[in-house]
């Protein structure tokens, strides 16, 4: 199993950082078990298929402290819940329509004291709320994405990219993205401009403008 070691090689960790994500593996690994919140073959991949994809978003970007961002669709707590490790001082707000994954996270977070996270169950399309930025990960068609998200967003920007999402994909993208029309602006940014894992090949960060 590869552990916390894949982590300290792309980030600087403090003490804490380092701690809560050394952590993050036996807890998911204990509550899987009992809730399956990640395919249980993948399990034994969690630091490079899921913590360090979900961390990939702060190669992209650094968030602000008090920025506030929304994990739409969040499944059992990712990119979210390791985000809300790398960036304590950013408000994280996990929404997803399956109530017993979002009480894997409730459970994650009260071990780890994550007082920078919050979930809520309920489906993006009844959901309320301003953010900085939307995040998530295959959750659906970026066109569906797109418009799901842009009643989200703040009108004032405090990052060095204007608010909006920023998503992980796989796979050939153009078609999708092409779906979005000439009026919205996006980039794609292949993570393994960040990454050196067999994984991160066919990867990419999608940011979309609001």
């Amino acid at each position: 199993m590869v552990d916390i070691e894949i982590i300290e090689k792309y980030f600087e960790l403090d003490g804490i950082q380092y701690q809560k994500l050394k952590e993050l593996g036996p807890l998911y690994k204990n509550w899987n078990q009992n809730i399956n919140v990640i395919s249980r073959k993948d399990i034994d991949n969690l630091y490079i298929h899921h913590v360090l994809h979900s961390l990939s978003i702060a190669k992209f970007l650094n968030f602000m402290p008090g920025s506030k961002v929304l994990d739409l669709g969040t499944g059992g707590g990712f990119p979210g819940v390791p985000l809300s490790i790398l960036f304590p001082k950013v408000d994280f707000t996990l929404i997803d329509g399956t109530s017993k994954k979002l009480k894997v996270i409730e459970a994650v977070k009260s071990e780890l004291a994550l007082d920078n996270l919050k979930t809520v169950h309920t489906r993006a399309e009844d959901y309320h709320g301003k953010f900085d930025f939307v995040v998530t990960r295959a959750v659906a068609r970026s066109e569906k994405l797109f418009n799901w998200s842009r009643r989200f967003f703040k009108t004032k920007h405090q990052h060095s990219i204007p608010n909006g999402i920023i998503a992980l994909k796989g796979g050939l993208l153009k078609e999708e993205l092409d779906e979005l029309g000439k009026g919205v602006f996006y980039e794609s940014t292949p993570l393994s401009n960040f990454f050196e894992e067999p994984f991160f090949k066919e990867k990419h960060i999608v940011y979309i403008q609001a």
